[in-house]
């Protein structure tokens, strides 16, 4: 989990998503080469990043199209060599790995790439100067150095287990991005890869545009002119989806029943990581209180939010791990119990005013939760949970806007966000509730402090046992029972449907941080037209 993703809400961190406005009635695809094309494909997706540079966190997990990384995913999440020739060399210590990089790789202007590239690409984001929001995901790293233009080789600090899944990083050209400043440059919304496409064109709130990147090491791809276009409003985007304006889209369950059976259409279903919670910001007197904080954490009903809401496609969520990952502490599980919640706050002195909201000391239990505007699933989900807490006794208002107007409000109002990521328990948790990072951004929004979570966290992250490092997370998974800073809601299946006109489209297991590096396009550099 990251800033970036939980933003988008995050991340690994994802900005806010401007509306799709007057320009998304013509064609998001620009004239030819739009829908329909036999070359081209035009997808519609919820948020669009701050920035196209890998320096400052975009494409971090991968699939970022214009960009590689030494190691990628395959379809079942296991890595690959992409920029690397082979899967890494690992010391006996875990502490060095050493990647031997493929030869005649080319960035899209032409000059060679090397191993030059990898190093500066690391430091840099490794530079405290460097506004990336996920910096301390390579905490681990002490050193990385080029031995000649083939070969580089990084020392670690401590035995970091999932260190490889993070060199899926897109690197950057150090002969542009070194060159001018790398948080405010041309190279953050201009950006030069070595992926599969070219960037053509970013109008931001409307669509990013990209063209096949015709000398590509891994072969020029058959889609030759991709969009993604912008579009905030789940209704929005499914109604230019049906009216031909878009090749594919990401919809709420909702929306994507509606194409169900459609003759040409094909919904694609991917499982996840990503989650649905509260933020219980620790400074607000009703929200950080651990006794209301517990009897909210058993008066939600998740079950019918994923039956109602998600329509089954997902499922009730505890923590940040999905239930059936390997991760998952068995045994933390809560199940809905609306008299054990009250009963809760009885004991803790919590008691029903006249109007059956719940007072203590003379303070109401009572708070703001907000939601992104346009955002049903967000809405939906805000609204639910406000209607349980009510009948506990809790007083619960819903509102909605843009990021600019919700991050203000972070440190003492709720907010309905969003995360996750597959992978390692490092990911997911260490952003999201590590007390050092409190208020960091969109890390730790809910300005959680539990020094027993902040200690298995790092045992977590610096161990390399698998056992130590699985009683450490079930340690965080337990302590989120005891005090749960976050309600953690549902996890979300994510729904895409799209026009049945090529062939090799898949789904990966994703992130909350889904629609550009995601979705059954997280391929589209190996899609073939069906003949």
């Amino acid at each position: 989990m990251t800033g970036r993703s939980i933003r988008a809400a995050a991340a690994t961190a994802v900005a806010a998503a401007l509306t799709f406005g007057a320009a998304a009635c013509s064609n998001p695809g620009g004239g030819a080469g739009g829908p329909g094309a036999k070359d081209s494909a035009v997808v519609g997706i919820a948020y669009e990043p701050d920035s196209l540079s890998p320096l400052l966190g975009y494409g971090k997990d991968g699939n970022s199209k214009i960009f590689d990384g030494l190691l990628a995913f395959d379809q079942d999440m296991r890595l690959r060599p992409a920029l690397a020739a082979e899967l890494p060399e690992v010391s006996a210590d875990r502490l060095t790995y050493t990647y031997r990089l493929r030869e005649g790789v080319k960035f899209s202007d032409g000059t060679p790439f090397s191993a030059k590239d990898v190093v500066f690409t690391y430091r840099t984001v490794l530079d405290e100067k460097t506004n990336n929001a996920s910096r301390t995901e390579l905490d681990a790293v002490k050193d990385v150095r080029a031995e000649g233009d083939d070969t580089v080789v990084f020392t670690l600090k401590y035995p970091y287990a999932p260190f490889a899944q993070r060199t899926v990083l897109p690197i950057a050209p150090e002969h542009i991005a070194g060159r001018q400043d790398v948080n405010t440059g041309p190279f953050t919304t201009k950006p030069i890869g070595t992926g599969p496409y070219i960037l053509t064109g970013w109008s931001k709130g409307e669509k990013i545009s990209f063209k096949a990147n015709p000398d590509y090491w891994g072969g020029a791809p058959a889609v030759k002119k991709f969009t993604m276009a912008i579009i905030k409003d789940d209704d929005v985007r499914a109604t230019r989806l049906r009216a031909g304006d878009l090749d594919g889209a990401i919809l709420p369950p909702n929306l994507a029943k509606g194409f169900e059976g459609e003759q040409g259409r094909k919904t694609y279903r991917a499982t996840t990581y990503d989650y649905r919670t509260v933020t219980l910001p620790t400074g607000n007197k009703v929200a950080g209180d651990t006794a209301v904080r517990r009897a909210l954490d058993i008066a939600v009903d998740r079950r019918a939010m994923v039956d109602s809401i998600l329509d089954g496609a997902g499922k009730p969520a505890y923590g940040p791990v999905p239930t059936g990952s390997e991760w998952f502490a068995e045994g933390t599980e809560r199940r809905h119990d609306l008299a054990g919640a009250k009963k809760i706050l009885d004991e803790a002195g919590w008691k029903p005013g006249k109007d059956g909201v719940r007072v203590k000391n003379g303070v109401r239990a009572a708070f703001p939760l907000w939601y992104l505007t346009g955002d049903k699933l967000r809405q939906d989900h805000a609204l639910a949970y406000a209607s349980d807490a009510k009948k506990a006794g809790i007083d619960i208002t819903t509102k909605a806007g843009t990021w600019e107007v919700i991050e203000p409000r972070m440190e003492h109002d709720a907010v309905l966000a969003g995360g996750g990521a597959p992978g390692d328990p490092d990911f997911d948790q260490y952003l999201l509730l590590n007390s050092a990072l409190a208020g960091d951004g969109f890390n730790n929004m809910a300005r959680y402090d539990n020094p027993a979570v902040d200690k298995a966290l790092d045992t977590g992250r610096r161990s390399d046992e698998k056992a130590l490092r699985k009683a450490a997370y079930d340690t965080v998974q337990h302590e989120l029972v005891k005090n749960p800073g976050y309600t953690f809601l549902t996890h979300i299946d994510h729904l895409y449907v799209v026009d049945d006109t090529w062939d090799g489209l898949t789904t990966q297991v994703e992130p909350h941080d889904h629609g550009l590096a995601s979705g059954p396009w997280w391929n589209v550099e190996d899609w073939t037209p069906k003949k």
